[in-house]
């Protein structure tokens, strides 16, 4: 009976896929299974000195770097990843990062984390979008990898400067000194896993990473939906 009412409401609002935009069917959910299968996986996860990784060599002392999928513009990861962060889509996040983090449980590498923290916003942007995208990826992956989530670790105490067309180093000066922790004993002597929507340049992610390592024992490994690289 609930599947006919289903059927009956997508002929009159059909549920799309959120990358390539044709009807989903009954059994898919976000994207459809041919976006599925094609859109671009890094499979960073599989290996430790890979060339996201590479890029934070001598900037700061990380376990893990990967991301979920390769970004280029105009590509269907693009169009995914602005459906999630400008227009609401908030589920794309969660669904994508429970998906990731199942994938994660799976490599040695990622076994030990013990904590999932996302790269905050600031209030004042937060207030705006309605959510913090790389919490809401965060969630998915705390929830697929069975460990916990915490927002309030790290904070971003001031809104800094847009990040667009700024070299690697301004955009690391732009960064550095934004962010705090808040409770170090919560996190002390553990495994993080710090998450973000897409890695460009890292200079937020190093920002962030620094400061956690600042916490005595920690270690911390890095993962995003997405990165700008091939």
């Amino acid at each position: 009976m609930l599947a006919t009412i289903n059927d009956f409401v997508s002929l009159f609002y059909p549920q799309v896929c959120y990358a390539c935009g044709n009807s989903l069917f009954r059994n898919e959910e976000i994207i459809c299974s041919f976006c599925s299968f094609h859109l671009p996986k890094t499979n960073f996860h599989k290996q430790v000195e890979n060339p996201l990784s590479k890029t934070f060599w001598g900037r700061v002392k990380l376990e893990n770097v990967a991301a979920y999928f390769y970004f280029s513009k105009g590509s269907k990861v693009q169009h995914l990843m602005h459906q999630f962060k400008y227009r609401g889509r908030y589920e794309i996040g969660v669904y994508l990062g429970r998906l990731y983090g199942s994938e994660l449980r799976q490599e040695d590498a990622f076994r030990d984390i013990e904590m999932v923290i996302p790269v905050p916003l600031h209030l004042k942007k937060l207030r705006k979008r309605g959510y913090n995208q790389s919490e809401k990826i965060a969630e998915g992956m705390a929830k697929s990898m069975e460990i916990t989530m915490d927002p309030g670790i790290l904070i971003r105490t001031y809104a800094s400067a847009t990040q667009t067309r700024k070299s690697r180093f301004s955009r690391w000066e732009n960064v550095k000194e934004i962010f705090e922790i808040t409770h170090p004993e919560k996190i002390a002597g553990k495994h993080l896993l710090l998450v973000d929507d897409v890695i460009t340049t890292g200079a937020t992610i190093e920002a962030c990473a620094t400061h956690l390592l600042g916490v005595e024992g920690t270690r911390v490994s890095v993962v995003s939906l997405a990165c700008a690289m091939h």
